[in-house]
């Protein structure tokens, strides 16, 4: 039985390999390629539209359970890595 995550954007519920997850390195909201890096994440998909509503409700913060400024260029460059880390996969 796969793991299921729920979408901090959406909040749809879908498998591990559909979702992304971010982490905060060093106070830098990061993707975390492997999935499996220490600390609390927060499952997204690679959608503009899921990170846009994150963003305005502070689902990150919530989720990541501290303060995250979540700039407009952080934003891009995240859903950029992340479209080109899900293409790979599939």
């Amino acid at each position: 039985m796969e793991h299921v995550r729920t979408c901090v954007g959406c909040r749809q519920r879908e498998t591990r390999k559909q979702l992304i997850r971010l982490v905060l390195v060093n106070t830098k909201l990061t993707i975390d390629e492997s999935k499996s890096l220490p600390g609390r994440g927060a499952w997204i998909h690679a959608k503009a539209a899921c990170f846009k509503l994150a963003t305005e409700r502070k689902a990150f913060s919530r989720a990541l359970k501290c303060q995250v400024e979540a700039d407009e260029q952080v934003l891009a460059l995240a859903i950029e890595q992340a479209e080109a880390m899900m293409a790979k996969n599939e």
